[in-house]
Parts: C-alpha cells; sequence; structure tokens
C-alpha cells in the first residue's frame, strides 16, 4: 500500500497493490502539472479522501482533482464508467513519501502527439529527485 497527501494535508490517497511504474505524461496540462501518475480503479485499488477541486478541460473525459487549500494536484478520475461499471483513475506518486515510490520505474507516455506508451529510459522516481 503507498499512500499519499497534499502539502496541507487536508486532500489524502491510498493506492492497494504495487504499480508497475509511475507515468510521465506530456500532455498540456501533464507537463504543466509537472505529476507522476499510478493507475488503478476508484473504490478498488485507489481511495482519494478530502475535499478536492475539479478542473476539467472542455468535454474531456477526465477531472483533474487539486486541493482547494494548498493547491497540490492529487488525482484524476474519469467522468464517466467505463461498460463494466468500473471507473478509471490515477494518483499523483509525487504526493508520497519518497522512500515509498523511489524505486518505481518512470514510464513516459506521449499524451500531447501520438497518445502512445514509449520506450522506458531506465530511470526511476529517485532519479527525478536527484
Amino acid at each position: 500500500m503507498i499512500e499519499g497527501a497534499c502539502h496541507c494535508g487536508a486532500v489524502t490517497w491510498v493506492f492497494r497493490g504495487e504499480p508497475d511504474g509511475a507515468t510521465a505524461c506530456n500532455c498540456t496540462i501533464c507537463r504543466r502539472y509537472g505529476v507522476l501518475w499510478i493507475y488503478d480503479y476508484d473504490g478498488e485499488g485507489i481511495a482519494v479522501g478530502g475535499p478536492t477541486t475539479e478542473y476539467v478541460r472542455g468535454s474531456r473525459s477526465i477531472g483533474f482533482h487539486f486541493c482547494p487549500t494548498c493547491g497540490c494536484v492529487a488525482a484524476w478520475r474519469a467522468r464517466e464508467a467505463a461498460p463494466d461499471g468500473r471507473v478509471c483513475s490515477a494518483v499523483n506518486v509525487r504526493l508520497a513519501a519518497p522512500e515509498a515510490v523511489a524505486h518505481l520505474p518512470i514510464c513516459h507516455f506521449d499524451g500531447l502527439v501520438g497518445f502512445d506508451d514509449l520506450p522506458r529510459d531506465g530511470k526511476c522516481v529517485a532519479d527525478l529527485w536527484a
């Protein structure tokens, strides 16, 4: 289990399981936020607690949730359930304790142009903090 919290502690999240990596996306919003995502389903592997404010650009399918007090981006959540009724979600591992996520390999995702997974470069979360 991995836990995270915003700077002021009002928003928290729990990730149950062991992610296979943390995703760095280069889309127009993720690159601005500087987030690293780990994914699962809302109410299954991911639980977010505390008050959040949601940002949705246009009619996008996901909402970004941040703390209304300190502004930390905590998670994103699909705005609609999949056909199986599950709601995809992701939490920002930059809000976790460094030692809990330092070992996670970085997965690169091209959300800007091709919407494709990119090759891994062998770096892990700890390399981004060096």
